[in-house]
C-alpha cells in the first residue's frame, strides 16, 4: 500500500475546507434545524421545543396531503418526459445540424432569459394567456376562442416549460455535441440507418447530459412555488403552495417543516437513483 503525506492530506484538506463549511452552513445546519422543528408543536401560535410524531402523523393521514404529494409528483414527471422530448430535435439539430458558431449563437439566446427574473417571465406569460390576452386575440381572428388558459394545469405546464426547457436544451446540446463523430460515421458504414443510430450510438453516448437535464428539469419543476400559484391558480394545488397555506393556518410551521423534509428526501432519492442510471456501466 501506498503511503500518503500527513503534509498532502492537510493541503487537500485545506482546499476542501471552504466547501465543507458552505455546506454546513447553508445546507447541512439549515436542513437539520427543519427536521427537529418538524417535530415541535404549537401552542397557543407559539412554537414549542418537543419531540413528538403528532405533525407527521397528522399530515401523513390527511388525504388532501397525499392527493397533493401525487399532483406535484405527477406533474413534475409530466414535465420532465414533456421537456425532455422537445428539447431533443433541437439539441439534436443544433449539435449535428448547424456550425459551431451558430450553435454558441443559440446557447446565447437560451441563456438571455435567466438574465431576467422569473417572476417577470411569469407575469409576462400572465399576460399573454389571459382570456383578453395575446394568444386568444389572435385566435379570436380565427373564429375560435377565446379560451382559459390561465387557473388551469395548462397554465402551469406552460410556466414550467418557460422555466426548465431552455436549460434541458442546454444541457443535452452541450452533451450531444461532444459525442465522437466517428461512431457515428461506423454506425452509418454499418449500415445503421438515421433512427436506429439515433437509439443505438446517439442517446447512449449522451446518456449522462439527457438524464442530468431530465433531473434538473424534474427538480425545479418540483419544487416551483411561481407557476402553479400564478399561472395555475394552485388548480391542481401542489406541496410548495401547502407550504405556504399551511403556515397561514395558525402558524403551523412544523407542519410546513413535515411538508418541505418529504419533499427534499423524494428529490434525494429521485437524484441519487437518476445519477446512478446514468453513470451505470460507465467504468465497465
Amino acid at each position: 500500500m501506498k503511503s500518503v503525506k500527513p503534509g498532502l492530506d492537510a493541503y487537500a484538506l485545506t482546499w476542501r475546507l471552504p466547501v465543507i463549511i458552505w455546506q454546513v452552513l447553508f445546507f447541512v445546519a439549515p436542513l437539520a434545524f427543519m427536521i427537529a422543528m418538524s417535530f415541535f408543536l404549537v401552542k397557543n401560535y407559539r412554537m414549542v421545543e418537543a419531540f413528538e410524531l403528532a405533525n407527521w402523523i397528522k399530515m401523513f393521514s390527511r388525504d388532501y396531503f397525499r392527493d397533493t404529494y401525487w399532483q406535484t409528483l405527477g406533474l413534475a414527471s409530466l414535465t420532465t418526459a414533456c421537456a425532455t422530448m422537445l428539447a431533443f430535435p433541437a439539441a439534436f439539430a443544433l449539435s449535428f445540424k448547424v456550425s459551431e458558431n451558430a450553435r454558441r449563437w443559440a446557447i446565447f439566446f437560451l441563456i438571455i432569459p435567466f438574465f431576467t427574473s422569473y417572476l417577470v417571465r411569469i407575469f409576462s406569460w400572465y399576460v399573454l394567456l389571459a382570456e383578453s390576452g395575446v394568444i386568444n386575440k389572435i385566435i379570436g381572428f380565427l373564429g375560435v376562442g377565446p379560451y382559459t388558459m390561465l387557473n388551469t394545469m395548462f397554465g402551469t405546464m406552460v410556466g414550467y416549460f418557460a422555466l426548465t426547457l431552455p436549460l434541458v436544451i442546454i444541457l443535452q446540446t452541450l452533451s450531444m455535441s461532444s459525442i465522437d463523430r466517428s461512431l457515428i460515421e461506423a454506425a452509418h458504414n454499418l449500415g445503421a440507418g438515421r433512427f436506429r443510430t439515433i437509439f443505438q450510438v446517439i442517446i447512449p453516448s449522451a446518456k449522462i447530459g439527457l438524464v442530468v437535464g431530465a433531473l434538473f428539469c424534474f427538480i425545479l419543476s418540483f419544487g416551483d412555488f411561481v407557476s402553479p400559484y400564478y399561472l395555475g391558480g394552485s388548480q391542481p394545488p401542489t406541496l410548495t403552495i401547502l407550504i405556504t397555506d399551511t403556515t397561514k393556518s395558525g402558524q403551523q410551521w412544523p407542519r410546513a417543516a413535515v411538508v418541505a423534509v418529504t419533499m427534499m428526501v423524494t428529490l434525494m432519492v429521485i437524484a441519487f437513483s437518476a445519477i446512478k442510471f446514468a453513470y451505470h456501466n460507465r467504468s465497465q
